[in-house]
């Protein structure tokens, strides 16, 4: 199974936690590619964790100057533009890989979501738009027409590098950012969005994307189905989105044992 991070040295701990929640819960073998803008300065508790728990490390140095010819600025650093040309800096015989945000926690078997049929799509990915209801129109508009039905998050991202390969064009990548950069909120989410919008196969976000600060709401439209204990028995992925997160010390949601239980054990794996 190959998953795929980009991180800074702010964020290796978390990122470690993801992965060691997805070794805790999935059989597979482990290969985990990080997009870095330099070579991190943790790299050793990296290589420490990686050597103990099996599973394989690659880092993945990207260069400033193959952005050089994209827009730019204190908003749009090159670095939102390592999720989707990821392709470029991964072996080529790599036919897929997934993509995870580093405030994720997997909390089941992963390997349904990582070997289900693309059916032709470029990605596969969950949309919160349910959540929200008038989302998908707003996004439909601020994006325009190549975007899909619905608006997906990107934190959890299958890609399927063969069909990326062909057709995802760096070049169109800096023109739909030149052409929309006033309308643009999460600028790499709405790049893909806007772009490939058509070409993203939906998976359900309650299973492979639990938004955690919504779990209200996520009771509500199952009529109460979704309860905590259906989501430790069934959800895969928790994404905790948002300002909040459970790796600061003041974080009370409602996942926040299950989080710091997972941290520690991953913290654990390095002394």
């Amino acid at each position: 199974m190959n998953l795929l991070f980009a991180v800074n040295d702010g964020f290796v701990d978390q990122m470690l936690t993801s992965v060691y929640s997805i070794l805790e819960n999935t059989q597979d073998q482990l290969d985990f590619y990080v997009l870095q803008k330099k070579k991190l300065q943790k790299t050793k508790e990296i290589e420490k964790f990686a050597s103990k728990t099996g599973a394989r490390y690659h880092p993945v140095v990207i260069s400033d100057e193959d952005f050089s010819d994209f827009p730019v600025t204190d908003r749009y650093p090159e670095t939102i533009y390592y999720r989707l040309l990821a392709h470029k800096y991964l072996p080529n015989d790599i036919k897929r890989i997934l993509y995870l945000d580093a405030d994720v926690l997997c909390i089941n078997d992963l390997s349904w979501l990582y070997e289900l049929d693309f059916e032709g799509n470029l990605y596969a990915a969950a949309s919160h738009s349910g959540l929200t209801n008038v989302k998908n129109v707003i996004n439909n508009v601020r994006l325009g027409a190549e975007s899909g039905e619905s608006y997906f998050n990107s934190g959890v991202l299958l890609m399927n590098l063969e069909g990326i390969r062909r057709v995802v064009d760096p070049q169109k990548i800096v023109e739909y950012v030149e052409k929309n950069k006033l309308n643009l909120l999460l600028p790499d989410q709405d790049v893909l969005n806007g772009l490939y919008g058509q070409k993203i196969k939906k998976v359900e976000d309650e299973l492979y994307n639990y938004d955690v600060r919504k779990n209200p709401i996520y009771e509500a439209i199952s009529m109460g189905e979704w309860d905590l204990d259906w989501v430790i028995k069934n959800t895969v992925v928790l994404h905790f989105c948002g300002r909040d997160k459970p790796w600061d010390e003041d974080y009370i949601g409602r996942f926040a044992g299950l989080y710091k239980h997972y941290f520690k054990k991953a913290m654990d794996v390095m002394l």
